[in-house]
């Protein structure tokens, strides 16, 4: 923990940042974040930036507001709707202004199954049939104003923005191209999932927020384990083997489904390398 805030502050310092701007979802990493931060700058020099769109739940919201009123940080909470309208995101998918959430969330993880025989792995390889791929348009162009967002709020207050990205995610490509991927500090991305969650406990992060199911928000009732297919605990018992130098034993399902994950993770950042090199 010292070492995370140690590294907050030292770069926030070396680069000449005046503080630092933090996305707050409402999720785990953002509130372990966020508080590491307040730890190592002050909670007067981080400002957190909450960014509700048409398809956010109210519990989304909530829990929001309760990690930045946690925190003691100043905030503002900015709907990016009228953004994601303007550049046509919600053209892509029906309205549902007055579906209830537990039937829109059902809607949309029976949709993510029908669309996909697997999901995630059609995500990384940019895969699947026209539909799917709209989906795909659809929930990364969020990532993206977003991203747009906390720029501008830290670039005219001379501040950092900082990342969320765990282990874990990284290494399996839970993540978006010019999204979530873009930040100009990663305090946990060294942190495994199961690692982040012990340290919220260390940090006291509220309860309710170490407790909820992980989930990217953006996609209504699909959380980072109906992504992965395996448990968080789980993916990171592999992760950790496969880090070490284990050799998996090829007739464990869930062991094969990590592999396939982080091949698919590998292609997709060998892909982005190439493109890069060739302009």
């Amino acid at each position: 923990m010292d070492e995370i805030i140690g590294f907050i502050r030292d770069s926030i310092m070396k680069y000449g940042y005046k503080g630092a701007v933090i996305g707050i979802s409402g999720g785990i990493d953002s509130a372990v974040v966020g508080k590491l931060a307040v730890e190592a700058l002050g909670k007067e020099k981080i400002f957190g930036l909450l960014m509700p769109e048409r398809d956010s739940s109210r519990d989304t919201i909530r829990d929001s507001k309760l990690v930045a009123k946690f925190l003691g940080i100043d905030f503002k909470v900015k709907n990016i709707s009228s953004a994601l309208r303007a550049i046509g995101t919600y053209k892509l998918q029906p309205p549902a202004f007055l579906i209830p959430q537990t039937i829109k969330e059902k809607y949309v993880k029976h949709k993510w199954e029908e669309l996909s025989s697997d999901p995630f792995l059609d995500d990384l390889c940019n895969e699947g049939n026209d539909e799917f791929r709209r989906g795909l348009a659809y929930y990364r162009s969020k990532h993206r104003v977003r991203m747009i967002s906390l720029y501008l709020e830290a670039e005219k207050r001379g501040y950092a923005v900082l990342g969320t990205t765990n282990k874990t995610e990284l290494l399996c490509g839970l993540y978006v191209k010019w999204g979530d991927d873009s930040s100009d500090i990663e305090p946990i991305r060294h942190l495994f999932k199961t690692e982040v969650i012990e340290l919220a406990g260390q940090l006291q992060i509220p309860s309710r927020i170490i407790e909820k199911p992980p989930s990217p928000d953006l996609i209504p009732g699909v959380t980072d384990e109906n992504v992965f297919g395996v448990t968080i605990d789980d993916l990171d018992k592999s992760l950790r083997r496969i880090e070490g130098g284990e050799v998996l034993d090829p007739h464990d399902t869930k062991s094969m489904r990590v592999l396939r994950i982080l091949e698919s993770a590998r292609y997709r950042e060998l892909r982005n390398l190439a493109i890069s090199r060739n302009h």
